[in-house]
């Protein structure tokens, strides 16, 4: 009688355990941003975050490059999103600046986790019809990995050498509640999913890539500064694009229906 080899995991679902990996990386890597926030080592906390946000960015993709999606990584990683860019960030901040604002502040950090874990609940009952499939290109609101980094926007240029004369950390509360906001509205985004680049461009996508990479290592946190203003002005530029790729969406059917 021939014996069966033991296996941890059967050969069908090997290829899920790299993005779910990914994914419990990223969680580790959104609590111990906690853990450094309160030994007061902010600096350290927003690379760990950082880098959560560049795992949750790859683990999907990887997923759909070698057909390693499933039910169970999807809310995996939701419920990853939710402790690394729903918990974290609000705690980091309540711990450099909110604390100050007394029980305004710990309001204040509880709307962003609310907001955010309703914004990922949303997020997974989104369906989007196969005639609309040019939507994947956009989110509703910022997403949450986009929102945890941009909520500590007041911490990040406290760490960087910019100096524009004026306390950002007094923003504080008030961009946190703007991106509380911007994460349950139903404004379009750029998901970046689905980017058409000719091929004669790509070699300028992978030096502008490369130049950010090279930034962010000298420079992480000037860097992260500037590409936190750089989302903040294309918010605007995905609605007007949203709202101009959906009349002529909208004009191509109604004409398609006359001729009918």
């Amino acid at each position: 009688m021939e014996k069966k080899a033991f296996k941890i995991v059967s050969p069908k679902k090997r290829r899920h355990l790299l993005p779910n990996a990914l994914t419990l990386i990223g969680v580790c890597l959104g609590i111990s941003s906690i853990k450094f926030a309160l030994d007061g080592n902010y600096g350290l906390s927003v690379i760990f975050l950082l880098f959560a946000a560049l795992l949750d960015g790859l683990d999907g993709r990887i997923a759909r490059l070698i057909d390693g999606t499933s039910e169970f990584g999807k809310e995996l990683d939701s419920l990853t999103d939710f402790v690394s860019f729903g918990i974290a960030p609000a705690f980091i901040l309540f711990f450099w600046e909110l604390k100050n604002y007394g029980k305004i502040g710990w309001a204040i950090t509880l709307i962003f986790s609310v907001c955010c874990v309703l914004r990922l609940a949303r997020f997974n009952l989104t369906k989007i019809q196969k005639e609309e499939e040019w939507k994947v290109n956009y989110f509703e609101g910022i997403p949450s990995p986009a929102g945890g980094i941009l909520v500590l926007m007041p911490l990040i240029f406290e760490l960087s050498s910019f100096n524009i004369g004026y306390e950002v950390k007094n923003l504080t509360p008030y961009l946190s509640v703007l991106i509380s906001i911007l994460l349950i509205s139903k404004i379009p985004t750029f998901s970046f999913k689905k980017i058409a680049i000719q091929r004669k461009l790509t070699i300028f996508l992978f030096l502008g890539i490369g130049i950010t990479a090279i930034s962010l290592i000298f420079y992480t946190f000037e860097t992260l500064a500037i590409l936190g203003i750089i989302y903040f002005l294309l918010i605007p530029l995905g609605a007007y694009f949203y709202k101009k790729n959906s009349s002529s969406k909208n004009f191509v059917e109604d004409e398609h229906e006359d001729i009918l």
